[in-house]
């Protein structure tokens, strides 16, 4: 009898425990509260996370620290307009394919816009044309290319910062003499406009100066060996230009081993501990500055820019800047340049 009450008992308390917690599930489903009832949707800064923009950035390459510079701009810029950038580029400015093949992947990801700095202005237009029928906004930086796909370019005017180049070469040599010019390479719409706007500007405005070598390597090992050739082959040479960092790089050590430091007129384009150094101790007369931080920062401004549907003028003008050892140290060029 006792083991009989104790089994009715349990079971009694077992069934008032189902009931009590049925209840009670029920009730707390009833009574939610508004706010209670807001927390199961996705919140506002959910709801931006999952609708965030992401923007593949594929630059030329990690070979100079240029675009390390470029990536805190479109970093900044990233931060500011909500979106999500990746900043990618081959090892070398020299691998045409393995960058295609970044083009090829980014494009595969579904990107709300691509940044696309051409290591060769042609061969990336059939993979542009794609992005295009998608819909997918590309933005040229640095470097354009052969079609009007892009939205918009943001880079440097570079014929006219290389015509400048060519104007203060003219200026230290004294309006005269062989000169000669070692190119980044001959595929790039930088590496083509710099050589073309120093070479016209010399052949145009300075008729007693005269181009007797031109050569092409952004590799500053490369660039260091032409550099000494030529100034081995050409004895009278006043001056020589080096159109990018790793050119002029090249074109500084060039100089340097063949003991013609002060003898010879050297110019560079870009900056970097290298050219900075080569720049205060007297082997380059000067050089050509970009905006690499404003070059990146204008790229995913852009971008975002595109996506929302808003007008982008079809090309941004980053600027260029001349510097010397005589403002290398002003506020001006200091915001410019990097090591």
């Amino acid at each position: 009898m006792k083991k009989s009450f104790r089994s009715w008992s349990m079971a009694t308390l077992l069934l008032a425990g189902i009931v009590t917690v049925t209840a009670c599930g029920k009730n707390a489903n009833e009574n939610s509260s508004p706010s209670q009832e807001a927390s199961k949707k996705p919140t506002a800064s959910q709801a931006a996370v999952s609708e965030k923009l992401y923007i593949p950035i594929i630059c030329k390459g990690f070979q100079h620290q240029f675009w390390q510079s470029v990536k805190i701009g479109a970093e900044k810029a990233a931060s500011e307009f909500g979106a999500e950038i990746s900043f990618e580029g081959p090892e070398t400015e020299e691998q045409v394919d393995k960058q295609l093949e970044m083009l090829q992947a980014a494009l595969g990801k579904k990107p709300s816009a691509i940044g696309f700095a051409a290591l060769d202005s042609k061969a990336s237009i059939p993979l542009l044309q794609q992005a295009k029928d998608k819909n997918i906004p590309i933005i040229a930086f640095d470097s354009g290319v052969d079609s009007d796909i892009p939205v918009t370019t943001a880079s440097t005017d570079n014929k006219k910062a290389a015509a400048l180049a060519a104007d203060k070469m003219a200026e230290l040599i004294g309006g005269k003499g062989e000169i000669a010019m070692v190119v980044h390479d001959q595929t790039s719409r930088t590496g083509v406009d710099r050589r073309d706007g120093f070479k016209e500007q010399i052949e145009s405005k300075y008729p007693e100066i005269k181009i007797v070598d031109l050569q092409y390597s952004g590799d500053p090992l490369k660039a260091t060996d032409l550099t000494k050739a030529i100034l081995q082959s050409h004895p009278n040479l006043k001056g020589i230009f080096g159109s990018n960092e790793g050119a002029a790089i090249g074109v500084a050590n060039g100089v340097k081993e063949s003991n013609k430091t002060g003898k010879i007129i050297a110019i560079g384009f870009d900056s970097g501990k290298a050219q900075l150094d080569a720049i205060r101790g007297g082997v380059l007369s000067g050089s050509i500055t970009q905006n690499p931080i404003g070059i990146g920062y204008e790229t995913v401004k852009a971008a975002v820019a595109a996506i929302k549907g808003e007008k982008v003028e079809k090309n941004v003008d980053t600027g260029f800047f001349w510097y010397d050892k005589n403002n290398i140290d002003s506020e001006e060029i200091k915001a410019v340049i990097y090591e």
